[in-house]
C-alpha cells in the first residue's frame, strides 16, 4: 500500500503557480489533492481597488490590530474552520503542511486581523516574483477580511507587485474591484509579470499564453517595503499594530499609479 501524501514538494507547487495551476482538496478530511485551472480567473487590479467611504472610515478608525506573517499556521487553521456560511473547506492536512512549508521558505504570507488579542480574520497566499496568489480569506468579525485585503493591496503596491490573483470571483471580491478574465488572458498577464515585462502583453493574450512558461529566477517584489513606510509614518516610534496605521493604508490606496 502506498504511503499517503503528506506534503506537496515546494518546487512542484511553485512551478504549478507559474503555470496558472493550484491545488485543492474536496474536503478537510480528504487525504488527496487535485490540481485546478479555472476557465475564468478572478484578479484584483492593484490600481483598481475600490476604497469605499465606509471602508476608508474603517481604516482610519484602526479598529483592528493588523499584522503580517506573525501567525501563519493559525491563519490557515482559521481559514480551514467550518462556519455557518461555509460548512465545508478545501483545506486538508496536506494543503496546510505544504503551505506552512512554503511560508518557512518565504514564499507564503499572511495578513492577520486581531481584536482584543483574538485572531478574528485575515488571509494568506503565495508570492512568486511580482505576483501574489490569494488562497483564502476569512472573517470572524464584521469587516475583518476587508481590512486585511486593503492592507494586502497596499503592501503589494508599495512592494512593486503587479498581479493579485484571486482565483474565483465572488460578490465580495467584485465589490472591492476584482475583475474576471479567461484563463488565456490570465496566463498572458502572469507570464508577462513573471518575465519582468509588466502588463505590456495583456492585449496579446493568445500569443503570450502560447509562449513557454518563464523560467526562474523571476524579478521579485518587496513584501517588506510597506513596513518601512509604516516606520516613517510613526516617526521611528514603536508601532502597536505591527503594520502601518490605517491612514497610511488609505493614502496608498487613494494614490493612482
Amino acid at each position: 500500500m502506498s504511503k499517503p501524501l503528506e506534503t506537496i514538494d515546494p518546487a512542484l507547487l511553485l512551478s504549478a503557480y507559474a503555470q496558472g495551476i493550484f491545488p485543492m482538496a474536496d474536503g478537510a478530511d480528504d487525504p488527496s489533492v487535485h490540481w485546478v485551472e479555472p476557465r475564468l480567473r478572478a484578479i484584483l487590479p492593484l490600481d483598481g481597488f475600490h476604497l469605499s467611504r465606509s471602508l476608508r472610515k474603517l481604516l482610519l478608525a484602526d479598529r483592528f490590530r493588523v499584522t503580517t506573517d506573525t501567525a501563519f499556521p493559525a491563519m490557515m487553521a482559521l481559514c480551514a474552520e467550518a462556519a455557518d456560511d461555509r460548512p465545508t473547506t478545501w483545506i486538508n492536512p496536506v494543503i496546510r503542511a505544504s503551505y506552512e512549508r512554503l511560508f518557512r521558505m518565504g514564499h507564503a504570507h499572511s495578513v492577520e486581523c486581531w481584536h482584543d488579542g483574538e485572531l478574528v480574520g485575515g488571509l494568506y497566499g503565495v508570492s512568486l516574483g511580482r505576483a501574489f496568489f490569494g488562497e483564502s480569506m476569512v472573517s470572524r468579525m464584521r469587516d475583518a477580511s476587508k481590512i486585511a485585503l486593503a492592507h494586502l493591496v497596499a503592501r503589494l503596491r508599495a512592494g512593486g507587485f503587479e498581479l493579485l490573483d484571486c482565483q474565483f470571483m465572488t460578490p465580495h471580491l467584485a465589490s472591492l474591484g476584482a475583475i474576471e478574465m479567461p484563463q488565456a488572458a490570465y496566463l498572458a498577464r502572469l507570464y508577462s509579470v513573471l518575465s519582468g515585462a509588466g502588463d505590456a502583453a495583456l492585449g496579446a493574450a493568445a500569443g503570450a499564453a502560447g509562449a513557454g512558461v518563464p523560467s526562474p529566477p523571476f524579478p521579485a517584489g518587496d513584501w517588506s517595503a510597506l513596513d518601512a513606510l509604516g516606520a516613517d509614518a510613526a516617526l521611528g516610534a514603536e508601532r502597536a499594530t505591527g503594520s502601518p496605521p490605517g491612514y497610511v493604508i488609505a493614502q496608498l490606496l487613494t494614490k493612482t499609479s
